[in-house]
């Protein structure tokens, strides 16, 4: 079996599918795609307001996005600020290339 046609190693599969699974629920998408837009930092009020979900489910969605890399955390005092994680964005379409058989562009963005 030549390079071209071997499945990606299983660490790196486990690492990608953990990026789907977390895009797998439309309110992530959603999350995702407010903070993306935003370009800084909002606290959890906001978003439950933008994605009209209970605070309780925003939370546990962004504590799967955190988890994954996509949001990131900054606590200012008794707040919790999520804002988009730029470079785990710049990874995302490099794996959906690679998983769906494309090059692995050269050089490969950090992740």
């Amino acid at each position: 079996m030549n390079e071209g046609t071997r499945p990606l190693d299983r660490a790196t599969a486990a690492e990608y599918a953990s990026w789907f699974k977390a895009l797998a629920d439309a309110t992530r998408i959603q999350i995702v795609t407010l903070l993306a837009r935003a370009q800084t930092p909002m606290a959890v009020k906001e978003i439950v307001e933008a994605v009209e979900v209970g605070q309780s489910t925003v939370s546990a969605h962004l504590k799967v996005l955190a988890e994954v890399g996509f949001v990131l955390v900054e606590h200012r005092g008794t707040a919790s600020l999520y804002r988009i994680n730029d470079a785990c964005v710049e990874c995302f379409p490099t794996a959906a290339d690679v998983v769906m058989g494309r090059p692995v562009p050269d050089p490969a963005p950090p992740c």
